[in-house]
């Protein structure tokens, strides 16, 4: 038997979850999702954004959800990597969050909208240090024919966060992602998993329940 099958693939002790209480908007539930999560796992605002290439393949990764409130999911990223050339091409994507340590997963369909500007600026400044620098560096995703190069690109990245005020670099876009659909998924040792639905409808959120 492959050592797969024996790993655990839920906690001892799943929480509850009703989803005849549930509030009225996504956003809301996912909020209180998010602050459960994040007493038990580490980086509970990591979120898998998948995007469609040119080809019409899918990619995904891994990115730090930035804010979400009643208008959407927000992240941000450069508008010339890979991924921000993807949503300029095609604004559809999907987030998805998981929090094993509950048994919790929050899957995201909607579209990506650049923020103003001024917000991306804004954004790019409140970043940790070595966080601004990785991004100064540039040419993500790029083959790296020599580490030393790197290391050269790294320094001058560093340099110009310690003297300049607030260096932000071409294409730094935060995105606004309003969600079409948001599925809430609530594992149990039974696998009688509880799955609660949001739509998007003109006058409101519509909810339903799904089979597992």
């Amino acid at each position: 038997m492959s050592p797969l099958r024996g790993w655990p693939s839920f906690p001892d002790e799943p929480p509850d979850f009703d989803p005849a209480s549930a509030p009225e908007q996504p956003d809301a539930l996912f909020l209180a999702w998010l602050a459960d999560a994040g007493e038990y796992a580490l980086a509970p605002h990591a979120t898998v954004l998948s995007t469609v290439d040119s080809e019409g393949a899918p990619d995904a990764r891994v990115v730090i959800l930035k804010e979400v409130d009643a208008a959407g999911w927000q992240i941000a990223t450069s508008a010339l990597s890979p991924k921000g050339r993807q949503l300029g091409a095609n604004p559809r994507v999907a987030l998805t969050f998981f929090w094993p340590q509950r048994a919790r997963q929050v899957r995201i369909r909607g579209t990506a909208t650049p923020a103003a500007a001024e917000l991306s600026a804004a954004d790019f400044r409140e970043r940790p240090p070595a966080s601004k620098v990785e991004s100064l560096i540039g040419n993500q995703s790029e083959i790296l024919s020599d580490p030393a190069e790197l290391t050269r690109a790294a320094r001058a990245a560093e340099h110009r966060v310690a003297t300049e005020p607030d260096p932000v670099p071409a294409g730094w876009t935060r995105y606004l992602i309003t969600a079409e659909s948001v599925e809430f998924w609530q594992g149990r040792q039974d696998r009688l998993h509880i799955r609660l639905r949001y739509t998007r409808e003109a006058t409101g959120w519509r909810t339903e329940r799904l089979w597992p």
